[in-house]
């Protein structure tokens, strides 16, 4: 009896279990790092990378507190703050989600069609923009709807591998200097960041909000719905997916940072930076590691728009299903991506931001986006302190701990700080 076919099972169903922690790498892995890394990187060289870090790890405290809500109540972290914030609740969100959904959507297809006119260039920088990124779009939506979540799941796997190895190898054949690394991460010049002013912090706090994604860490829940994840017994392996997830979308932000240090400065605005950005790696490097870039980096924003357009009509589905069944006492539904809600997201997130190309800037609409994003992160903090801090909510067993009220704290804190350093800034 060969026992091989056994052993490989084995091996692909333990790499199964981190599928969701794949999908939030893809996710909050793409448009995000590959512009606002490269730009940050420019500007602030290597510096910079503590703030990748600590913008990853600022992610998992608040996703792993996300995931405990839910494996604790059976609810959604969405549904749980209808249920006790009420209205005032209910009408900001909806108008958030519109706010954010335009422009990442805006970005996200941006980004898709400047990359792949770096790789088949057609028209002009501006016209291929445009025109790849709806076809991409379009592309996006036909695998949403023909093959479910299981189609998405393998896709993004293998995507993400993909992105993963092309951009670490062009880091290494960059031969980045290792002591900067290192000063970087571990000894960052604070006084330089403050002497670059407004630009430079803002730059900053776009990478610590954008790196790892903004709202779509709130979309994991939904994937270990899928999953059938539930209770007690399947927050151990929740937190190691988890966290297998944003070291690989730490290692990819730093690795963004590095490529454009090292491939700036750049002359060129929007889409055509990134046809510069791969012209000045493939005469440092040579071709053939221009076109290994060029490729990761199409994972890369390709698998965010993708992960995006999958998850984000979760958030709106859920909310106009609990939004009218808090009228009436029917039984609670599931999220249903063949509803008319879930389709009809789907279908405006992938049509309306298209418009937006024809008037947003490229590097623009990533900053924007970016700080928007960011936004997002006190407020999901707050939301965690209060519901998983309270007992009576979510139960003594999943509790938020003291040093996780205190993580929740810091994070609050300094992104309100920044925030309010940022807007001093402008007005000196």
């Amino acid at each position: 009896m060969n026992p091989e076919p056994n052993r490989f099972s084995k091996i692909t169903g333990r790499l199964a279990l981190f599928g969701p922690g794949i999908l939030v790498a893809a996710t909050g892995v793409g448009a995000g790092d590959l512009a606002t890394g490269a730009f940050t990187g420019d500007k602030l060289g290597t510096m910079i990378l503590w703030s990748v870090v600590l913008g990853a790890f600022f992610k998992y405290v608040l996703n792993e507190g996300l995931t405990r809500w839910q494996l604790a109540t059976g609810t959604t972290l969405l549904e749980g703050c209808l249920n006790h914030f009420g209205h005032f609740f209910r009408w900001t969100f909806i108008a958030y989600l519109l706010c954010w959904s335009f422009l990442v959507a805006l970005a996200l297809m941006s980004a898709c069609g400047a990359t792949m006119h770096a790789i088949i260039p057609w028209n002009s920088p501006s016209q291929d923009k445009i025109i790849y990124g709806i076809i991409q779009s379009l592309l996006a939506v036909i695998l949403v709807r023909q093959g479910g979540f299981r189609l998405f799941e393998r896709l993004m796997s293998v995507a993400v591998g993909m992105m993963f190895v092309t951009v670490m190898l062009t880091v290494i054949a960059l031969r980045p200097d290792p002591q900067d690394l290192l000063t970087g991460l571990f000894l960052p010049e604070i006084s330089s960041l403050l002497e670059n002013s407004a630009e430079g912090l803002t730059w900053t706090i776009a990478l610590l909000g954008g790196v790892g994604g903004t709202l779509t860490i709130v979309c994991y829940g939904y994937w270990i719905r899928e999953l059938g994840r539930e209770g007690r017994e399947s927050l151990k392996i929740c937190r190691l997916d988890l966290a297998l997830g944003y070291a690989m979308t730490a290692l990819f932000g730093m690795a963004m940072v590095i490529i454009g240090q090292h491939a700036g400065p750049f002359s060129a605005k929007g889409s055509a930076l990134l046809v510069e950005l791969s012209q000045d790696l493939g005469e440092t490097i040579g071709p053939v590691a221009r076109w290994v870039f060029l490729f990761g980096a199409w994972g890369a924003v390709f698998t965010s728009l993708f992960g995006v357009w999958q998850s984000v009509p979760y958030l709106f589905a859920d909310f106009m299903t609990l939004s009218q069944q808090s009228e009436s006492s029917a039984p609670r539904r599931a999220v249903d991506s063949e509803s008319w809600e879930y389709r009809g997201y789907l279908y405006g997130l992938a049509i309306i931001p298209a418009l937006g190309m024809l008037v947003m800037d490229f590097k623009q609409a990533q900053k924007v986006y970016a700080v928007v994003g960011a936004l997002s992160i006190p407020l999901i903090a707050i939301l965690l302190l209060i519901l998983c801090g309270r007992e009576k909510f979510i139960g003594r067993e999943f509790k938020n701990r003291t040093s996780t009220n205190l993580l929740l704290l810091f994070i609050l804190l300094f992104f309100g700080a920044a925030g309010g350093m940022s807007v001093w800034a402008k007005f000196q």
